[in-house]
């Protein structure tokens, strides 16, 4: 949805651009500014909450209707370099408009500052269906089977693009994905549990089982055979659009996580509410237990869809791969907690989140057993 402009910016400045720049956009234009700002920064707990601000979104409406998207960076001073970079995600979707992975046109990158503050971009409006909700409930359960189905299908079509085909080689690193994400989680993990509450002056404290966890997620012997493809980042139903009337995604939002990466981190974020469903302390999904309701794929039926089309089976790395999310969604918790501890998140809301750490934790911890289990039972064969 889009509603009146929160952050103005110079519209005829940005005409002007067009203009000269991008001549099949009629101007002048109708701006309004997207009503909801999305971003969730965990791969195990989008369903939960949504955390930060996402690059600034507007619609623009040409003088003769037709609609485009300008995504920009926020306003100001930011806190992350690595942040709001809408730079990568011109260059990936672009790169991919190539292939047969459903993207938004692209019209073009503007990095000049002095335009409208911010570098921008400007592309394709997918005018289709954003669901939130990944049980679908306003869908038939014909419908409900063949969207999951394009859902896993568009994943496995990025997955088994090559970066070099289509100018992405130096996208981000081809190998040590988890031995990076490991290293950043457990540098930002000691830090939050080290944060002292101001009103307490209790520390956030420690992950339970951290050392152990760490301890198996670090050994090489058991971790992921490295991929290197162009992975997503935050691959998940309300990230995805689908066609108005048909069970087909139209397009995939979103890319400011993407990189090269494994495409195991993908699949496993895509697939959560499967491993969510048994765990009432963390807002759990029933629905997604097996029979409970119409139209949805089993995760066998997801793996074997995704295998066909990806052109290789996760199954033998999966248990490891969902265990690491738990583990990287337990430090996103204790990082909630560790701001709420310096009421940098002071709402009830972020308190709330705060506490989940510890089941979050406690699920992590019995992940990792299991993975533990079958690492030990794969290297006795």
């Amino acid at each position: 949805m889009a509603g009146a402009v929160r952050q103005p910016i110079d519209v005829q400045s940005l005409e002007r651009y067009i203009s000269k720049n991008v001549p099949e956009i009629k101007v002048p234009i109708d701006i309004k500014q997207a009503s909801t700002i999305r971003i969730f920064i965990a791969q195990l707990i989008p369903y939960f909450f949504g955390f930060g601000q996402s690059n600034p979104t507007y619609q623009l409406t040409a003088s003769d209707g037709v609609k485009y998207v300008m995504r920009k960076k926020p306003p100001g001073k930011l806190i992350s370099k690595t942040a709001h970079q809408v730079e990568r995600e011109y260059r990936v979707i672009h790169a991919l408009e190539k292939t047969d992975v459903p993207v938004p046109k692209t019209y073009c990158l503007c990095e000049d500052d002095s335009i409208v503050g911010t570098p921008f971009y400007v592309m394709e409006f997918l005018d289709g269906r954003i669901i939130e909700d990944p049980t679908m409930p306003d869908v038939t359960p014909a419908e409900r089977t063949e969207m999951w189905h394009d859902a896993i299908r568009t994943l496995a079509k990025l997955h088994r693009i090559v970066a070099k085909d289509v100018g992405l080689e130096n996208y981000g690193k081809p190998s040590g994905f988890y031995d990076r994400q490991i290293k950043t989680f457990a540098t930002i993990s000691k830090a939050q549990a080290e944060t002292v509450d101001i009103e307490t002056k209790e520390a956030v404290g420690q992950t339970p089982h951290i050392d152990e966890m760490l301890t198996y997620f670090r050994d090489r012997r058991f971790q992921p055979k490295d991929r290197g493809t162009p992975i997503h980042g935050d691959y998940k139903i309300d990230n995805l659009v689908f066609h108005k009337t048909e069970p087909r995604v139209i397009g995939i939002l979103d890319w400011e996580m993407s990189t090269i990466g494994h495409p195991l981190s993908d699949l496993v974020n895509l697939t959560t509410p499967y491993y969510l469903r048994d765990a009432p302390e963390l807002r759990s999904l029933p629905a997604f237990q097996e029979g409970k309701l119409p139209g949805l794929p089993t995760e066998k039926d997801l793996l074997r869809w995704y295998a066909e089309v990806a052109g290789w089976d996760p199954s033998p790395e999966l248990t490891w791969g969902i265990a690491f999310g738990f583990f990287r969604a337990t430090c996103i918790y204790q990082g909630i907690a560790a701001r709420y501890a310096v009421r940098q998140a002071s709402s009830a809301k972020a308190q709330t989140n705060a506490l989940a750490r510890h089941p979050m934790g406690e699920l992590a911890w019995v992940n990792v057993k299991k993975a533990i289990q079958s690492s030990k039972e794969k290297a006795k064969l």
